[in-house]
């Protein structure tokens, strides 16, 4: 009897895996298609080209560094109990 509701369980996993993979070549069978044809992601020519950017975003500097005081956490202020049994 478990043996049958083990196999059971295993054919509903087996099939709801089906299912996931079906579905997920019916959304995306483009992209899928052209990544095992080797054809990649994006068409060659509109790739990203390696290389330094075309133009460089720099960022803003601060005036000063604004500190947070940190609190303190509560297994610094405990002290270690120190035991003495042999």
């Amino acid at each position: 009897m478990v043996q049958v509701a083990a196999a059971l369980l295993f054919a509903l996993a087996a099939g709801l895996g089906v299912t996931v993979i079906l579905a997920m070549l019916k959304n995306n069978e483009d992209a899928i298609l052209s990544a095992l044809l080797g054809e990649g992601a994006f068409p060659a020519d509109t790739a990203p080209q390696p290389g330094s950017a075309p133009y460089k975003m720099t960022l803003r500097r601060s005036s000063a560094r604004r500190d947070a005081p940190r609190p303190i956490r509560a297994a610094a202020r405990m002290q270690p109990a120190i035991s003495r049994a042999a």
